[in-house]
């Protein structure tokens, strides 16, 4: 991945956490800074890079979408399903490259999402068991084996969408 593309990625990741509440409009505008220095270049991404920290709050929401659009990024509207499963990819990077633990990865799925977005289900079941491994058969361990393998399913697989497994009679 060339620095200009992983700029890309990291502003798309940072847009879909911001629209599910996990980043701050600033971190928004940080990344929008990193994505000019490492390359892209357009008009709305110079004039969201140009917020300072008190115009962030403000101004990310009207900016943000027109930034992304002129760099061929989605915008997730705040709270949307495909917003989240976003979030949900883009946690699973940070995990990945070591920015957090697989245990509080789950947290933070399971405390956003509870056990509501099929996507995160398996993360939500696999927070469960770090909250009662000293009773189960799993070792903390093994289960961080599992959501290290969650993860990178997530991750392998950007476009899927969960579906649900259980279908009405």
């Amino acid at each position: 991945m060339t620095p200009t593309e992983a700029a890309a990625s990291a502003l798309q990741d940072h847009a879909a956490l911001w629209s599910t509440g996990e980043v701050r409009a600033r971190d928004v505008v940080s990344a929008a800074c990193d994505a000019l220095v490492a390359g892209l270049d357009s008009p709305g991404l110079r004039i969201l890079a140009a917020c300072t920290r008190a115009e962030a709050d403000y101004d990310v929401h009207e900016l943000l979408p027109e930034a992304l659009e002129e760099l061929g990024l989605t915008f997730y509207p705040v709270a949307s399903d495909a917003g989240k499963e976003a979030a949900v990819r883009a946690l699973a990077r940070r995990m990945l490259a070591g920015e957090l633990s697989p245990r509080e990865f789950t947290f933070r799925i399971h405390e956003r999402h509870g056990h509501e977005l099929v996507l995160a289900e398996r993360l939500a079941e696999l927070d469960d068991e770090y909250d009662t491994f000293e009773y189960g058969d799993k070792t903390a361990g093994q289960i961080d084996a599992e959501v290290t393998a969650e993860a990178r399913r997530l991750v392998a697989h950007p476009h899927v969408r969960a579906e649900p497994t259980d279908t009405p009679s």
